[in-house]
């Protein structure tokens, strides 16, 4: 019989509506009723993607022994962090606290009969195991928990009152460092000692793409011409698409690779990573001019539009699990694509699956092959894809996660609109989602977060979805000179201004959590520095000080870290650099802005903006208070620029 989480929205929670144990949603109800019972309140937190979710749910959510034990002893409440973020950011803090390093997912929090958090885990077995990172099993852990808080062991009650009191603590201000141009030369000595010079990226394994990095070191080669930047960029973007983490075959990144080759993924994709993937690729073919990272985001975009999208709207996840197992759609045996490759003509089949790393004995688990080519993709690559695809389009697709996020939405529109500089049918593209995007999100003047397709939605709008929305409409004015977005970016920061913003510091909700909003650049790129990013937009097209004001005293506030540990501030660091050497503006009439986006969108100058001067039959160049320059030729414009400092 199905439990409480039938009636939710949430795709993640859906997933769980029929365990063996009584799951709540969040709600007062539930802590309500733990109170009222004196239960321990156990809070299991993940996603509909999360391949450690779904083992977690096979292993100890389906199990009756557990389930018995949460039944008699606990109030059990789900939380989908992606519909959540604010609850799974908060959760994070006290796994942090507790455990003196990062949590992950799922998260498992451990809390009072009046939710005052004690212990914090993430996956936790069903039995003990010897060097188990978390210790006990989660029987013997959740037996032990339910008997000491039936007893209200003064232990428990007194660490639980000490979390909860560091928590709300007050943060102070920090000491303020002067911004400078040169925390860009710490930001290359970090990136550079963790820089792995065989495979590219910045980390042995698992590894992650690292996107606000690669972005910086591009802003860095740009204005200063620094090789070592521009190798670390370009060695990394190529060791990415050789097929693993990138699926050659689809299109679209994977989360992470668990080696350190970009080989063998977690195979579940997000919107988050694609977006951003999307945009570094494109900056990469404006600034060096190699066709394969254009390749590779159109594919990114392709693949979302084919696959993950409908009405003009984007979904934010697909699972790594397909048919009881992790993988299962995108892998080969050899036996199958040799056949495969045979039947359709091809007399080198062998030759074929050894260039493709598909081998009898396999470089994934069973044997099984992951599509990469080690020494560059051959022409005839793009007519095998087919018949790789046909292959897949038997199996069982992975579950997709068809929840609309307005963040992650806004950040793949923003990179469409890049994308579309170089291929206009992009630029529509980017358009018509915008459009489909503020329909279903920003209703009546107020934004929302998330949604599944076609129904309402109900979460408010946290930080993370003003700061990418209003990029993003940024984004749109710059290529369209259409007014409205401009206007509705506007209105978004001034509400993101009133709702978060405090003395340079900001928080990334302001509801029944309202928890501190993150300035590094983690998962993602962190909200506070888009938003000091559409801030100096705003101050410049509106010439309007007080957004650089605002933008100021954000960084001003995280001086002092990021002047000395500049590798975790990325974004905020290239921010700190466009502040600093300021904007440069480019005026002319909206026919040459649009007509000629690709050959601005190849200025080197990485902080330049478009506004739309109908007198202006050629192109004016133009700093924050006053212009310098005027031209006919677009293509004296980077030198009238690179001449201006």
């Amino acid at each position: 019989m199905p439990n409480r989480l039938a009636n939710a929205d949430s795709p993640y929670l859906q997933q769980h509506k029929d365990n063996p144990v009584d799951w709540w949603p969040w709600c007062d109800e539930a802590f309500e009723v733990a109170k009222k019972e004196n239960k321990a309140i156990f809070i299991s937190i993940g996603y509909s993607s999360c391949h450690w979710c779904h083992v977690m749910e096979e292993k100890v959510f389906e199990n009756q022994v557990c389930a018995d034990i949460l039944n008699k002893g606990f109030i059990s409440i789900k939380v989908d962090r992606e519909e959540r973020p604010d609850i799974d950011k908060y959760y994070q803090e006290v796994y942090m606290l507790l455990n003196r390093r990062a949590g992950g997912w799922p998260t498992s929090i451990f809390a009072t009969p009046e939710n005052k958090p004690f212990f914090a885990g993430t996956y936790i077995p069903p039995e003990s195991e010897q060097g188990s990172i978390e210790g006990m099993g989660f029987i013997e852990l959740t037996q032990l928990i339910s008997r000491k808080v039936a007893a209200n062991d003064a232990d428990i009650l007194k660490n639980a009152e000490e979390i909860e009191s560091f928590i709300k603590q007050p943060e102070h201000p920090k000491e303020a460092t002067i911004l400078k141009e040169e925390f860009y030369k710490p930001f290359l000595t970090q990136a550079k000692s963790n820089y792995d010079t065989r495979n590219g990226g910045f980390s042995v394994a698992p590894k992650f793409p690292h996107v606000s990095t690669l972005h910086a070191l591009m802003t860095i080669d740009r204005i200063y011409k620094d090789k070592s930047a521009k190798a670390m960029v370009t060695n990394t973007l190529e060791n990415m698409t050789k097929g693993g983490m990138y699926d050659l075959v689809d299109g679209g990144f994977c989360r992470y690779s668990v080696d350190e080759k970009w080989l063998v993924p977690h195979f579940e994709k997000m919107l988050y990573d694609n977006a951003l993937l999307c945009g570094v690729y494109t900056d990469a073919y404006l600034l060096y001019e190699k066709e394969k990272y254009l390749k590779t985001a159109r594919e990114i975009a392709d693949f979302w539009h084919n696959y993950m999208s409908e009405d003009e709207l984007f979904y934010s996840a697909s699972d790594a699990d397909s048919e009881g197992e992790e993988g299962t759609y995108f892998v080969y045996t050899y036996e199958e694509v040799f056949a495969a490759l045979s039947q359709a003509g091809y007399n080198d089949a062998a030759k074929m699956c050894e260039a493709m790393s598909i081998t009898h004995h396999g470089n994934f688990e069973n044997g099984k092959s992951i599509v990469r080519f080690e020494n560059g993709i051959p022409e005839w690559f793009e007519d095998v894809k087919i018949i790789l695809q046909n292959i897949r389009s038997k199996r069982e697709y992975p579950f997709i996660d068809k929840k609309v996020q307005t963040s992650w939405s806004a950040m793949l529109i923003n990179s469409l609109f890049k994308l579309g500089t170089i291929d206009h049918s992009y630029h529509e593209r980017a358009k018509t989602s915008l459009a489909a995007l503020l329909k279903t999100m920003y209703i009546e003047d107020k934004l929302y977060h998330t949604t599944l397709i076609h129904k309402e939605p109900k979460v408010e709008a946290f930080l993370e979805d003003y700061a990418f929305l209003s990029q993003a409409l940024l984004s749109a004015y710059k290529y369209t000179q259409d007014e409205i977005y401009l206007i509705t970016a506007h209105k978004l920061v001034n509400k993101a201004l009133e709702k978060f913003y405090t003395k340079g510091l900001w928080n990334f909700s302001d509801g029944e959590f309202s928890v501190k909003a993150e300035v590094t650049d983690n998962t993602y790129t962190s909200s506070v520095s888009i938003m000091i990013d559409s801030m100096l937009t705003l101050s410049t097209l509106l010439n309007d000080e007080k957004y650089r004001h605002f933008a100021f005293k954000t960084m001003e506030y995280n001086s002092y870290d990021l002047g000395r540990r500049p590798i975790y501030y990325p974004y905020m660091l290239t921010q700190t650099i466009r502040y600093l050497k300021e904007d440069r503006v480019v005026k002319s009439s909206v026919e040459n802005l649009t007509t000629n986006a690709y050959h601005l969108a190849k200025i080197r100058y990485p902080f330049v903006l478009f506004k739309a001067d109908h007198n202006n039959s050629g192109y004016m160049i133009c700093g924050k208070t006053s212009c310098f320059a005027q031209t006919d030729d677009i293509i004296k414009i980077n030198t009238l620029i690179s001449n201006s400092f």
